[in-house]
């Protein structure tokens, strides 16, 4: 089955291939499915057409008993990570519960937007997560060589919204637009996209087709 809402899958780590010429390319290397479909929602129904598609197999163990029903409702194993997207009806009407959704969406020199979490740096100061330049390391500068600077002003008499202050950095949900699909493997459920993409070995990735394709 071939649908437009994109794949769900994992990222497996990084390498790099080499193209006719012999130019290295470096590809993260994704495990794209196999997905199924776990929920058809209708707008006469449920006020919406949708579509919810889920990855990677769980024990029914550990699911609780919402979630297990879900799943035997739509008659599918368990699985681990679900997204739900908007279709059109046309597309609704072609999808059915339990049904499978394969790589033969994405081919070579295709363009992709990959959304995934990105990896959590802890609490971090300007310097460091907003790339502040700090205060000149000189004798006229006294324990303040990090800091941000001021953070209000006498109008509005507070601080404004959105200031850029320490605070945590990374863990944030990420897409990065516009990554060029090196080589797809149906056979393995592989996908290698050329770049790096957002998160650590094992994180969940979401993975569509670009929106923004130059």
């Amino acid at each position: 089955m071939s649908t437009s809402v994109g794949l769900l899958g994992k990222k497996l780590g990084m390498q790099h291939l080499y193209d006719g010429e012999g130019n290295r390319i470096p590809v993260t290397v994704v495990e794209a499915g196999p997905c199924f479909v776990t929920q058809v929602k209708k707008a006469a129904t449920d006020g919406y057409d949708a579509v919810q598609i889920g990855f990677d197999k769980v024990a029914e163990k550990s699911l609780n008993k919402p979630k297990r029903g879900h799943f035997a409702q739509a008659k599918v194993e368990p699985l681990r990570f679900l997204r739900e997207y908007r279709v059109d009806a046309e597309s609704v009407a072609a999808m059915k519960p339990g049904e499978q959704v394969g790589l033969d969406c994405f081919k070579t020199d295709d363009h992709v937007d990959v959304t995934g979490v990105s990896k959590g740096k802890g609490f971090a100061g300007v310097m460091k997560r907003h790339g502040f330049s700090g205060f000149p390391a000189t004798h006229g500068t006294h324990e303040y060589f990090r800091h941000g600077g001021s953070i209000g002003c006498c109008f509005p008499e507070h601080t404004i919204k959105g200031k850029k202050m320490p605070g945590q950095m990374g863990n944030r949900r990420v897409t990065v637009q516009n990554l060029r699909v090196v080589s797809v493997k149906p056979e393995e459920n592989l996908l290698y996209i050329q770049g790096a993409l957002p998160g650590a070995r094992g994180g969940y990735l979401v993975v569509q087709k670009a929106k923004k394709a130059s």
